[in-house]
């Protein structure tokens, strides 16, 4: 990182981090139970493939941008406004709440919660982050 760091912006790096180790546990989750409907994933080229191009995975690639969204904000060439971190921290916040008929990604999360105790610990992880968040005072 090329700028000094707020306590808002040393917290979007501890979600972002947890939301690695998320998406890793998601990733593991719905690579069994794709093999359950479709037998073995022969390797990790395999399932990147499965990963960019299958309906079935398309889910997790929210999860993905955001990451990738909050890279590219905290690489930019400016140090990032504290409303800015506040925000994309909002935005994790808002993916990470569950309802069984809301939109894909909250459908299969929660369903992914329901069947996964890995990732409820990773969810959990997370969520310690964001609370962790500085208020405003």
């Amino acid at each position: 990182m090329k700028h000094p760091h707020t306590p808002l912006t040393r917290t979007l790096e501890g979600a972002r981090m947890g939301l690695l180790r998320l998406h890793k546990k998601l990733l593991d989750a719905e690579r069994a139970r794709y093999e359950k409907e479709h037998g073995r994933i022969e390797n990790g080229s395999a399932l990147l493939q499965l990963v960019i191009n299958d309906p079935f995975f398309a889910w997790l690639r929210r999860l993905s941008e955001l990451v990738v969204e909050i890279d590219e904000r905290l690489e930019g060439e400016e140090p990032m406004p504290d409303d800015n971190a506040r925000a994309l921290l909002t935005q994790i916040r808002g993916m990470l709440t569950t309802n069984p008929e809301g939109d894909a990604f909250q459908r299969n999360y929660d369903r992914a919660l329901q069947e996964s105790p890995d990732v409820v610990i990773a969810h959990v992880e997370v969520v310690r982050v964001l609370d962790s968040a500085p208020r405003d005072r």
